[in-house]
């Protein structure tokens, strides 16, 4: 017998690592805060949540033109009630909540699990922005309107005018969700304001 293990029994059991269980990554969080994997390219991930949430709003709106919005808001509740611009737009409605609701709820898991503030392949913040931004604009679904929605929701994303960076400060999954939320707004005004000037 060892005669250090001898005179101290308890030697070899402190020598001994001990496994510290950890908790196991919440998959389901990881997928719904990365877009499925968005987060994780390597060049502009938070572009590409961006045309994500383009490309719903794109499938939802498809064929629904401004003009049937513009009616939907001036006819009467009875008239629209089986019209498919009200659909389309409940329908909207309906998405814009769920990406905030999960977004919020998967950011706030992946913060907590990676003791990060901002993990940079969290994407579904650009990808709710995004979307906010186009169905608040109640923009036309054709590739001008698409693009220039992207591209102001882009320039306010990064460049996060007031309140957007203060916005950040909120508290973990909030302050990822909420500067790309008023970054939407910035940029559903930016297309309504090209739209009135006749672009």
């Amino acid at each position: 017998m060892n005669p250090r293990t001898e005179r101290n029994p308890d030697a070899t059991a402190s020598a001994t690592p001990v496994h510290v269980p950890t908790a196991a990554q919440p998959r389901l969080a990881y997928l719904i805060a990365t877009v499925f994997g968005a987060g994780y390219l390597p060049v502009a991930p938070g572009t590409f949540g961006s045309l994500v949430g383009l490309v719903i709003y794109a499938a939802v709106s498809f064929g629904i033109p401004i003009k049937a919005f513009a009616l939907a808001a001036a006819t009467s509740p009875g008239v629209l009630a089986g019209g498919r611009a009200l659909r389309v737009s409940l329908t909207c409605v309906a998405i814009a909540a769920a990406l905030a609701f999960v977004g919020v709820w998967a950011a706030n898991r992946v913060v907590a699990f990676s003791g990060k503030k901002d993990p940079g392949f969290v994407v579904i913040d650009e990808t709710s922005g995004q979307f906010l931004a186009l169905f608040l604009a109640l923009a036309p679904v054709n590739w001008k309107y698409l693009l220039l929605g992207f591209i102001l929701f882009r320039v306010f994303d990064i460049w996060k005018p007031f309140p957007v960076r203060q916005a950040e400060s909120l508290r973990a999954g909030w302050g990822i969700m909420a500067d790309d939320w008023i970054a939407g707004i910035y940029a559903a005004l930016g297309l309504w304001l090209a739209r009135a000037a006749g672009l």
